[in-house]
């Protein structure tokens, strides 16, 4: 076994970081501050990280195939062309909600864009129950529903022959799946997969490795863990410096780096003090495990 490094490589103090993307064409670490209204990139050639200033909650980003990227800002699916630093609508969702907001997003290996919707925290993880619901975005721009009364829609991936997706709905505490088809995108027969443990406190952002295991990292629990979804068993936790890790995704010339997203909305002035870099972007190196390269949105 190498041995594992977690370091900080920007120290940005995010309110809420989350989503990051690995943008290969830019050899870049792509990112949002949900709370701070930004989409954030890292150069790993700079190591210097661009923002651009949207005009809502922005919760997810990813890769589009024509260029660019996709963004979830609201409760609206949004083009981001980033050296004009333009934002364009392209659907509402949750008209009727006026206090909801998307939170986590990911491309399916078709294409589409999953993403799920919650009410606005009161404080972190304090909001009203069951407000949210998860769509697909499809790449002619229509958009489908999936279900409802989802409190925290969250970290998804899907497995690595596409017949499974993956799903935190955070305050349930369980990491789910369900059968998915790659032809229509639907997906059905809802189970879990794994509970979480009390240190590991909350499930958050997700990602998958090339060996089909789940990581998964913990909000307020400092660590991500890796899960094999057949065994329904932990495999291995890697504890971070700082108490809310958001998500993770691999990343780097050959994808064996993760990288881990964090917050310090939520915290006092003596638990910063405790942890400096709150907020920060983390690089693991050394798991000895690869993860793969995003999959872009198709239209």
């Amino acid at each position: 076994m190498s041995s594992i490094k977690v370091e900080c490589v920007a120290n940005e103090g995010y309110r809420i970081g989350e989503s990051p993307v690995w943008d290969e064409k830019e050899g870049a670490l792509l990112c949002v501050d949900i709370t701070g209204r930004k989409v954030c990139r890292w150069s790993s050639v700079t190591k210097q990280v661009q923002a651009i200033p949207v005009d809502a909650p922005v919760s997810s980003v990813a890769l589009r195939k024509s260029g660019d990227y996709v963004i979830t800002l609201g409760t609206r699916f949004a083009a981001l062309k980033w050296k004009e630093q333009l934002v364009t609508t392209i659907t509402h969702v949750d008209k009727d909600k006026p206090n909801n907001r998307f939170n986590d997003g990911k491309v399916d290996p078709a294409g589409r864009y999953f993403a799920g919707t919650m009410a606005e925290e009161i404080r972190p993880a304090v909001l009203e129950r069951h407000q949210g619901a998860l769509y697909t975005l499809f790449s002619d721009l229509s958009v489908v529903k999936h279900f409802d009364q989802v409190d925290i829609s969250n970290g998804l991936d899907w497995s690595l022959d596409h017949k499974t997706f993956f799903y935190i709905d955070s305050l349930s505490y369980s990491v789910d799946a369900f059968d998915y088809d790659l032809q229509t995108g639907k997906i059905g027969n809802r189970r879990s997969i794994y509970r979480l443990e009390k240190e590991e406190s909350i499930p958050d952002g997700m990602c998958i490795d090339t060996e089909g295991k789940l990581w998964v990292a913990c909000y307020d629990g400092g660590r991500v863990i890796r899960l094999d979804p057949e065994t329904g068993k932990r495999l291995q936790t890697v504890k971070l410096p700082v108490d809310k890790t958001t998500s993770c995704c691999f990343g780097g010339k050959d994808y064996s780096e993760m990288y881990v997203t964090s917050a310090r909305d939520g915290m006092d002035k003596e638990w910063l003090s405790r942890q400096p870099q709150a907020g920060g972007i983390f690089r693991i190196t050394g798991l000895g495990v690869k993860g793969l390269p995003p999959y872009p949105f198709a239209g």
